[in-house]
């Protein structure tokens, strides 16, 4: 049976609407007037943009009070993920990215891994960054990197590609396969000798994120880098994976909710024979479909959230939440872009870039054939929606 996992229990009200309000005002006020200039060089200004998400508290939303973080519930954190996907999304990813994975590291690291790494990712000087993805594997037993044991140390050796910030993260939680099926986590400091990160091609959305290549060649480290016990990786990659998904697809709401709002002030701004489109049943009918989709991901993403915060592992409901999100986005963006016409496929309008930019949910933290095969296998081993308090098995 699945086991409980600890959650935070949120901040007050009142500490919480005064951090959100300033996140929210200083991604409108200072990191959205930076679109241009990050889609244009492709580069993300990180001497600009860290110090501002430090100043903000936007690097230490999920990291417990103990090591110096706001320690939100998910259900606090969601909107802010939610706002940041309504700006440029190469900001979004890193916000995420580094959310996202200090969480996991609070987690499921080890005390002396939690007390090195958390408290310096409250200012950005720290920051940590999941490395998975291989270019001639799979995950899990199928992963052709290893980790073999040496003495008081481990040797790991392999390649990973489209790991997102790895030009700005100190750490890197790896996985490797210790054994002939089973896998191993460990968190390897970015200066390891024989670890060399190198750049990709640049992407079709989300503008100046590194998503690149971290090779292992004879990487030693010590066994105090093993996370949990050998053998734990598949437990921990799925610990991990399984909120993320829920941050996913809260990013599909924020993108959806931002081109609904210009959707809606282009379809009344624009006049074609003598009337706003507005006005035609076509249009409305476009605007009302979105509007069900965000409408729809809101109640999902609510309900899953509220899960979390009391304690239950979400593996079906957070699949159903990523799936149903790059779904809901995507039949978003399309009719958003029908509104909008023709001047909608330019970079006139912030549609053109939310239409990209949105296609990244598809893929980050597992393609739709991964959300089915999880919560089929849910629904197969007994789950049901209508116990909300039941563990879900993971046998």
């Amino acid at each position: 049976m699945s086991t409980a996992h600890t959650h935070a229990p949120g901040i007050p009200d009142t500490d919480y609407r005064a951090l959100r309000d300033r996140i929210f005002e200083a991604i409108w006020s200072e990191l959205d007037p930076l679109e241009q200039q990050i889609e244009d060089n492709e580069q993300v200004p990180h001497d600009i943009v860290m110090p501002i998400l430090g100043r903000i508290g936007a690097l230490g939303l999920l990291v417990p009070q103990e090591f110096g973080g706001s320690g939100l519930s998910i259900t606090q954190y969601l909107p802010i993920i939610a706002e940041f996907a309504k700006v440029q999304g190469g900001l979004r990813v890193i916000v995420h990215v580094h959310n996202s994975f200090a969480h996991a590291l609070s987690e499921i690291g080890s005390e002396q891994q939690k007390r090195e790494v958390l408290p310096d990712t409250i200012t950005g000087r720290h920051s940590v960054a999941f490395a998975l993805t291989e270019p001639g594997s799979g995950t899990g037993a199928d992963l052709g990197s290893t980790a073999v044991r040496d003495g008081d140390d481990y040797v790991l050796q392999g390649e990973k590609w489209l790991i997102t910030n790895s030009d700005i993260a100190s750490h890197f939680i790896v996985f490797a396969r210790s054994g002939d099926t089973e896998v191993s986590a460990f968190l390897v400091p970015r200066e390891t000798p024989g670890l060399t990160i190198t750049a990709l091609p640049e992407t079709m959305g989300c503008k100046g994120t590194e998503h690149g290549r971290v090779i292992l060649d004879t990487v030693r480290v010590p066994a105090t880098a093993l996370i949990g016990a050998e053998g734990q990786g598949s437990e921990h990659l799925e610990r991990a994976l399984e909120i993320s998904r829920v941050f996913i697809a809260a990013s599909s709401l924020g993108t959806s909710e931002r081109a609904l709002e210009l959707s809606i002030a282009h379809a009344k701004r624009r006049v074609t024979f003598g009337k706003p489109i507005a006005a035609r049943q076509a249009v409305q009918r476009y605007l009302a479909e979105m509007a069900t989709d965000i409408y729809a991901l809101r109640g999902m993403l609510a309900d899953a959230a509220h899960k979390w915060d009391a304690g239950q592992r979400i593996p079906a409901e957070a699949s159903m939440c990523k799936l149903f999100g790059l779904e809901a986005v995507g039949r978003v963006t399309d009719r958003a872009l029908l509104v909008h016409g023709g001047i909608g496929y330019t970079r006139a309008h912030p549609i053109e870039r939310l239409y990209r930019d949105a296609r990244l949910n598809w893929l980050e933290e597992g393609t739709p054939t991964i959300q089915y095969l999880v919560t089929a296998g849910q629904l197969l081993d007994g789950y049901t929606f209508g116990d909300a308090q039941r563990p879900i098995s993971r046998s």
